[in-house]
Formats: structure tokens, C-alpha cells, sequence
């Protein structure tokens, strides 16, 4: 296959996706799943193409955890400067029968204007093909950098992050996606993953980007008979960051989402996630937790979807709030869709606040009250971060929730 027979399947789905995005517009309170997200900050900006700046990339880089796999996109595009060699592709170099076969078959851009921007606009990804029964040592990380230009009079710059993964039958991989940056820019992304059968895969996704940027996400995921797929999403960043799960379970798979998203001042953290049970004996297990202060707000729609011919599903869906201030507002709809009648699904939603007990506990053994507050705090939040595999990066992330906490409560 040649590179001008490869551009050209990607060019037919380009153009595709942008004739979808150009018929769908941006979506508007007026939409049901956008209700409580207003993208009117987003669309009053003219966003423009980013220089490469691989120094202040190279600065942001500094203190993430050293690893053998790591692929660094900066603006949208492929920086292999930044990256370590290692068994992650590109899109780019991709050959189109694979690309005509998964890529944007799984990440509706028919009806999600986001995911037909992406795929209409996106520059270059991450491929990563894991081969059948293949076990990969340590963790693969992704890293998408926006790095704006340096003048003052910069406008806002966007990038379209792209990640097709698929992993064989029996095969077993653990991938980290991250997300940060500086500056005022949009980040669009889309992933999508093919899980084979009886293949596992562990994912976790660190959304830290810029107070002042915006941060729109869809993963798709497809379970094959008796894989298992597992991810966390922590989101700590943004000003306005919204992540979308979509996953289909096939016989006997396994499939677990989980999530923390962390919001003060005037943040704004939107969670959506669909986990469609299209198959009999799949098992699903979902635990959003959030934590918010200031004036910010956050969005939790949880939806599960049984199936007429999905018998013996186990479902359980769960999302717990904190909410540190009178000023933050949590909007939080779990919901069950059920067309078959022998299942066992569970869901529910909690609010509320720090236990004052707790906290007089811990200042009558020294501790002081802004203290007491941060380590409660961090408590609510320390079951997303032990269950993180690789120990590095767990470690890191447990230093950027300490520092965010301890801000809020000295702000």
C-alpha cells in the first residue's frame, strides 16, 4: 500500500466527518446532553493553528515519571523528539486496510459534532496494535502537549488529539493517556479502543491541562466475548473539561469505568459515560467520584444500557460528590435502561460535605482545621488513585492531588 493510497482512506473519511460537522453545528443548551455544559465561551473564540514549541513542551515534560513507551504529540502533531522509541505508532503510518477497518467506526462523528471535527481536522495519533496473546511489560503513555505561541497578542490555539488502539485476542496491555499544557487553547480528542477476546486492557487518563483551557473528550471502547477493560479518568484541570465513555460489552466481557474530577473556582468538569450491555453474562461495575469548592460546578450522567437479548447482566453504577463550598452546584442523573428481565442492576448518587466530627477529631490530636480538611479531602479521593497500576505514576498523581488540595484550602 502506498503513502498516497493511505492519505487518500484518510482523506475520504475527512471529508465525511466534515460535511457531518458543517450539518450538526455546535451543540446548545438546547440539546439534552449539553444541557448543563454552555459552550458559549468555546464558540465566541477564533481558534488558530499553534507553532511547535518543543522547549516549553520539554519544560511541562520535566517531572512525569521516566518511561520506556512514551509517545508525545505536541499541538495535535507527532513529536518524536520528545518520545522514547518504543512499540507505539502513528496514524500517519498507518496502512489504510487497517485504517479503512477501525479508524472513525467506532466514534460516532455522524452524530457527535466533536468527533466530526476531530476526524475531519485531526493532523496525525497515536496506533498502537498489541499482537494476539501478547503481554506488554509496563505501561504505554500518550502524551498530548498544547503549547500556544509565546507572543502576547497569540490567539488561541486547537488540537485535535487522536488514539486508535487495538488489542488482540489474550493479549494484556496498560496504557496512560495525558493531557496538559499552558495558556488559553482547546483540546478535542477522540479515542477509540477494540478490545479483543479475552484480552485485557487497564487505562487510565490524567486531564490536567491549563486553568484557562477548554478540554472536550470521547472514548469509545468495544469489549470483545470475555475481555476485560478497565479505566479511571482523573480530571483536575480546565476551565470547561468534559469526557464522554461510550462502551459496548460483548458475552462474558468485563468492564469497569471509574473517575475523579476535581473543580474550584469557577471550573466546570463534565462526565458522561454509556455502558451498553449488547450481549448476555457481561458484567459492569462504574464509580464517578467528585470533589468541588469555589463557584464551580460539574456534571455526572451515568447511563446503562441492557439489552432485550442481554440476560445474566450485572450492573452497578455509583457516583459520590463533596462539595466543599455553598458556592458549587453538582447536576448528577445515574439511569438505567433495561429491556431484559433476568439482570441484577444497581445505581445511586450521593452529595455531601466533610464530616465536622471528623474534622474537630483530627484538630484536637493537633492537626489544623485547614489541614484536617485537606486530608479528609484526599481520603474521598485516595481509592481512584490506589487502584493506578504503575506505581510512578500513581505516586504523581498523588502529589498533584496534595498540591491542588492544599491550594484550594489555603485559597
Amino acid at each position: 500500500m502506498t503513502l498516497s493510497e493511505q492519505q487518500s482512506s484518510i482523506d475520504r473519511i475527512r471529508q465525511d466527518a466534515r460535511e457531518r460537522f458543517e450539518a450538526l453545528g455546535f451543540p446548545t443548551s438546547r440539546d439534552e446532553d449539553w444541557k448543563f455544559t454552555n459552550l458559549a465561551p468555546i464558540a465566541k473564540l477564533k481558534f488558530e493553528p499553534a507553532a511547535r514549541d518543543f522547549e516549553r513542551a520539554s519544560e511541562l515534560l520535566r517531572d512525569f515519571p521516566a518511561n520506556a513507551n512514551r509517545v508525545v504529540f505536541l499541538n495535535g502533531s507527532y513529536a518524536p523528539r520528545l518520545s522514547s522509541p518504543g512499540i507505539v505508532g502513528t496514524i500517519r503510518q498507518t496502512p489504510a486496510p487497517i485504517l479503512e477497518l477501525h479508524l472513525a467506526r467506532h466514534a460516532d462523528y455522524r452524530r457527535d459534532a466533536f468527533a466530526a471535527w476531530n476526524t475531519a481536522a485531526f493532523e496525525d495519533g497515536a496506533f498502537l496494535f498489541i499482537g494476539a496473546r501478547r503481554v506488554v511489560e509496563g505501561p504505554v503513555h500518550l502524551i498530548h502537549i498544547s503549547v500556544p505561541g509565546a507572543g502576547p497578542g497569540s490567539a488561541p490555539s486547537v488540537a485535535h488529539p487522536r488514539n486508535l488502539i487495538i488489542a488482540g485476542s489474550r493479549s494484556q496491555v496498560s496504557i496512560i493517556e495525558s493531557h496538559l499544557g499552558v495558556q488559553t487553547y482547546l483540546t478535542n480528542a477522540v479515542t477509540e479502543i477494540m478490545v479483543g477476546e479475552d484480552a485485557v486492557v487497564d487505562f487510565t487518563k490524567l486531564q490536567n491541562e491549563s486553568v484557562s483551557a477548554f478540554h472536550i473528550a470521547a472514548m469509545h471502547v468495544s469489549l470483545g466475548r470475555g475481555s476485560a477493560f478497565t479505566s479511571r479518568v482523573l480530571s483536575f484541570g480546565g476551565a470547561l473539561a468534559r469526557t464522554q465513555i461510550t462502551s459496548v460489552l460483548e458475552e462474558g466481557s468485563c468492564c469497569t469505568l471509574n473517575g475523579l474530577y476535581v473543580t474550584r473556582d469557577r471550573q466546570h468538569a463534565d462526565n458522561r459515560t454509556t455502558i451498553d450491555h449488547a450481549k448476555p453474562h457481561a458484567t459492569s461495575h462504574e464509580l464517578y467520584k467528585g470533589i468541588l469548592d469555589g463557584q464551580s460546578s460539574a456534571v455526572f450522567n451515568g447511563k446503562i444500557i441492557v439489552r432485550k437479548d442481554a440476560q445474566k447482566t450485572d450492573a452497578k453504577q455509583t457516583n459520590k460528590n463533596l462539595v466543599l463550598s455553598e458556592g458549587a452546584t453538582i447536576n448528577t442523573k445515574p439511569q438505567l435502561e433495561i429491556f431484559a428481565d433476568d439482570v441484577r442492576c444497581t445505581h445511586g448518587a450521593t452529595v455531601g460535605q466533610l464530616d465536622q466530627e471528623a474534622i474537630f477529631y483530627l484538630q484536637s490530636r493537633g492537626i489544623g482545621r485547614e489541614d484536617a480538611r485537606a486530608l479528609l479531602t484526599y481520603a474521598f479521593a485516595e481509592e481512584m488513585l490506589d487502584s493506578i497500576r504503575d506505581e510512578p505514576f500513581r505516586v504523581y498523581t498523588g502529589q498533584l492531588l496534595s498540591g491542588r488540595l492544599a491550594r484550594e484550602a489555603t485559597a
